[in-house]
């Protein structure tokens, strides 16, 4: 392709105008060797198929599906501490550890294999720190936008509270309507560390709108936390003095009972036992 610049300029007094042209090389674009740029692929026909024709079928070409998974990977907002997370990489046969962890991540690898978005059942991953509850979540939502282009959200629970309370301040052009509608559109979402913020009646409600909303579009959610799955202090069993004097906060006192229920229709739970395998690496690499 050739491009012609035209200038004016001055000699002394005298104005000229100048031509120049001059050669513009396009680097041409890679082509894929299946589908010739088409984004199509000819799907094979088998002639032993009951009322087989001679017609062409056609899909998607596996190109178009490397660069839906690339954008959609983007579009996914995975921290850059979490990007490395894959479920390949995922060790549940360290020494000590507890066998919760491989059947946790047996569970996952089932997840994505068996995905049905018009099923909308998620994960509960439940466990302390260091267990690799989020590790297993980012790998899930990984896997399903890489090999089966799902759109897939990543959100921590606190950052996610923050954004919608930013949404509030006059001066920020974004509204909490903008903020929360990838949260409910989405087809896979992972919320991160549910429970990890002070409860409070606004925090309830608008966990109970998050939770709600995807519940009755049967979106898939997939939800990680710290608290074990016990009810709230106002509806727990009756403890002795001393073992009330020791409980812990349960995810039914961060978020309320009835959320805590939702929970248990939306999702399976997957408990991950054992100690903070992080602390243990740390502690090896001083050894």
């Amino acid at each position: 392709m050739e491009l012609t610049l035209r200038c004016k300029v001055k000699q002394g007094n005298i104005p000229l105008d100048l031509e120049k042209t001059i050669r513009v090389i396009k680097a041409p674009a890679e082509i894929c060797p299946v589908c010739a740029g088409t984004g199509w692929k000819t799907v094979p026909d088998d002639p032993n198929t009951p009322g087989h024709k001679k017609d062409r079928r056609v899909t998607r070409c596996d190109c178009q599906l490397r660069a839906r998974g690339q954008s959609l990977l983007v579009a996914a907002h995975i921290p850059r501490r979490y990007e490395h997370c894959e479920l390949a990489s995922y060790t549940p046969d360290f020494p000590g550890a507890h066998p919760s962890l491989g059947l946790g991540h047996l569970t996952a690898s089932k997840f994505v294999e068996e995905y049905d978005p018009s099923d909308g059942t998620g994960l509960l991953i439940i466990g302390k720190i260091g267990t690799g509850k989020t590790h297993l979540a980012v790998g899930i939502i990984k896997e399903l936008i890489l090999s089966k282009g799902i759109s897939c959200l990543f959100y921590d629970y606190r950052e996610l509270l923050k954004e919608i309370q930013n949404s509030y301040n006059a001066a920020v052009q974004t509204t909490e309507l903008d903020v929360l509608r990838p949260v409910f559109e989405t087809d896979v979402l992972v919320l991160d560390e549910l429970g990890a913020v002070k409860p409070t009646e606004w925090v309830w409600d608008t966990v109970s709108l998050i939770l709600n909303s995807r519940y009755n579009d049967n979106r898939t959610t997939i939800i990680t936390t710290n608290f074990e799955d016990q009810p709230a202090a106002g509806v727990a069993i009756s403890l002795s003095a001393a073992r009330a004097a020791t409980r812990g906060e349960t995810l039914g006192d961060r978020i309320g009972e009835r959320m805590r229920s939702r929970l248990h229709e939306m999702c399976r739970i997957v408990t991950l036992d054992g100690t903070d395998f992080r602390q243990k690496l740390r502690s090896a690499s001083y050894r």
